[in-house]
């Protein structure tokens, strides 16, 4: 048999062992062989893609969706550095991928050879672990053989441990490529297919596990006694929390400790929590429910923040900080927690990432959220009535009603990503692009407990291959999702589209404003010129000709009625509804309509 056919194959049955069940592709012939040896495995599905860097982010909603690794591959060449993008958005997101990149045999680097370039270590730190493989040969020692396969479980394992991200497997293949003129490619899958045993890891016994770190008796003793002795606390959700019974026990241990919880739109805390009854909620490991008193106290989910910050708070400052997950997206947030001093700063983190760009906290554990917070529940006694509290959330309650008054019949991008919200059913995903969408859904996402599942690429928070990240989550999730983009957004990953063919239905939002909206919040829009050229970059364009080539169905809406009559419709097929705003007006309702708000909010605000 070819020797790169037999060591490809060797390798990916080592990685649907492992867990892998699913490839993107990108055509190119250096790679024949891993294409081959994943078309012929019939435990991971192929999704082919002609697009590098859009296959990329495409991979990245598929392990975000499903939060296990997805596979990569690519010819040599630049092919390889499409592929960077994507990759350090894994990485600052803590996203499992797998690069497995084609190269050229050792004796062809640094030759002149065609399409050749130097690809080992390529992506260097923005990758997790990087692998360059020996070039496949006949006859190679069962050693060499035992190499190819552990190191496949390896790199699926690197990428999904504890601290997740990307991992690089570099193949330098030598001709041919191809199954040998003897051989009959489809009698080979047939027969591999059907039999595994010849590509199995020799000790059968190989796997490799990670457990759990778990909070020291110690550690929530100190917990324990912080909280009790400080009554005024806070917990920041940021991007990124845990899922599981996470967002169940955090919200239990709010309602316990009287601690309302800040929620960012990206947590997984602010849509879907629920209000718990006395007695329904159990303690990891117990036999028994456990019962929680103050458990009807109102659901302590903050979302206002954003609006309400921007003005001075009638309530004292908290004692006491819980942080999860990453820093949140919301300037004014991030401005309260630099300019507050509470007592006790403390971030819960089970990977170790840190992630407090003012270096303010005071204790970092490294411990399983959900286990801290089971642990809590169980130490610290209720605290009924918190007067605390009910001040926050009466500033919650009250900025809310006022925000509503404001947007009535409003159009305008902030009032669509709102619609948007408010007309997705319960259950649904939504992915919400970067610049002002991401910034509108932090601010005008009211918190409900409508279950709503909300990804976006806020590692590197860049606005290329948003497009293709959406898409992939909607192949991984099988259901219909929501996107909403800019204008610039969805032009950067146009190519994307072509995926959509194999999703399921997609409604794409676009907010065309015609131009870079976010860049008139900041200081250079004082500068004309060269603001309106080189900043806004205005393009003119309407995107109905890309619904057409790519074949989604389309609709362009230029007022609130017309959007809330396409956006209640269900999609029945890909979908496109670009809706059209005026970029400049848009920011100026929105500073009039918080400044309203403001000055509608009870004393003690300025």
């Amino acid at each position: 048999m070819n020797p790169n056919l037999f060591w490809s194959q060797l390798f990916v049955n080592a990685l649907a062992q492992s867990g892998l069940t699913a490839v993107i592709i990108a055509p190119g012939s250096r790679s024949t062989p891993l294409t081959l040896a994943f078309h012929a495995h019939p435990g991971v599905t192929v999704y082919p893609h002609l697009d590098e860097r859009s296959a990329g982010f495409f991979a990245l909603g598929m392990a975000l969706a499903t939060d296990k690794p997805a596979a990569l591959v690519c010819t040599s060449g630049t092919a390889v550095a499409n592929f960077l993008p994507a990759l350090i958005e894994a990485k600052m997101s803590h996203v499992p991928l797998l690069a497995l990149t084609a190269d050229r045999s050792h004796e062809l680097r640094h030759s002149g050879a065609n399409q050749t370039i130097d690809q080992v270590k390529i992506y260097g730190d923005q990758v997790l672990w990087s692998v360059d493989m020996p070039v496949p040969h006949a006859d190679a020692p069962e050693l060499v053989l035992r190499h190819v396969q552990t190191t496949a479980a390896r790199a699926y394992a690197a990428a999904n441990r504890l601290v997740k991200g990307p991992v690089h497997v570099n193949f330098p293949f030598r001709k041919p490529l191809e199954p040998v003129i003897s051989e009959q490619y489809s009698v080979f899958s047939e027969q591999l297919a059907d039999n595994h045993s010849q590509f199995t890891i020799h000790n059968s016994q190989f796997t490799i596990q990670h457990g759990r770190l778990l909070p020291t008796h110690t550690q929530i003793n100190q917990l324990t006694a912080i909280l009790n002795q400080h009554p005024r606390g806070l917990i920041v959700c940021g991007p990124r929390c845990p899922g599981g019974e996470f967002v169940t026990a955090v919200t239990a241990l709010a309602q316990r400790v009287g601690y309302p919880i800040l929620a960012d739109p990206l947590s997984g805390v602010r849509f879907g929590a629920r209000e718990l009854e006395t007695g329904e909620w159990r303690l990891e490991g117990d036999s028994e429910q456990s019962p929680i008193s103050n458990l009807q106290s109102p659901l302590p989910i903050v979302g206002g923040y954003e609006t309400f910050l921007q003005a001075e708070l009638d309530w004292p400052e908290p004692e006491v900080i819980i942080r999860f997950g990453a820093v949140p997206l919301s300037k004014w947030l991030n401005v309260y927690l630099d300019r507050i001093r509470p007592a006790h700063r403390i971030h819960i983190r089970a990977n170790g990432v840190w992630a407090d760009d003012s270096h303010r906290a005071t204790w970092f554990l490294q411990a399983e959220e959900t286990a801290v917070c089971h642990a809590l529940i169980q130490s610290t006694p209720p605290r009924p009535n918190s007067v605390w509290a009910r001040q926050v959330m009466g500033t919650e309650t009250a900025v809310w009603q006022a925000i509503d008054q404001a947007m009535a019949d409003s159009y305008f991008d902030g009032a669509i990503v709102a619609d948007t919200l408010a007309h997705l059913p319960d259950g649904s995903i939504l992915f919400i692009g970067n610049s002002l969408p991401a910034r509108h859904l932090d601010q005008f996402g009211r918190p409900s407990a409508k279950r709503i599942q909300v990804f976006a690429n806020r590692g590197a928070s860049g606005i290329d291959g948003n497009l293709s990240t959406a898409l992939g989550i909607a192949v991984a999730a099988g259901k219909p999702i929501t996107a909403v983009l800019g204008d610039i957004t969805f032009y950067h990953d146009m190519n994307g589209l072509l995926a959509a063919r194999h999703a399921p239905p997609v409604t794409i939002i676009v907010i065309n404003n015609n131009g870079g909206g976010i860049f008139r919040r900041l200081p250079i829009s004082q500068h004309e010129p060269p603001f309106t050229e080189l900043f806004l970059t205005p393009h003119g364009l309407n995107f109905e000709h890309a619904a057409r080539l790519y074949g989604l169905d389309y609709v362009r809406v230029d007022d609130w009625a017309a959007f809330g009559a396409a956006v209640s419709q269900p999609a029945t097929a890909p979908r496109l509804i670009e809706a059209v705003t005026d970029g400049r007006a848009d920011d100026q309702h929105r500073r009039e309509m918080i400044q309203a708000v403001l000055s509608k909010m009870p004393p003690g605000f300025s």
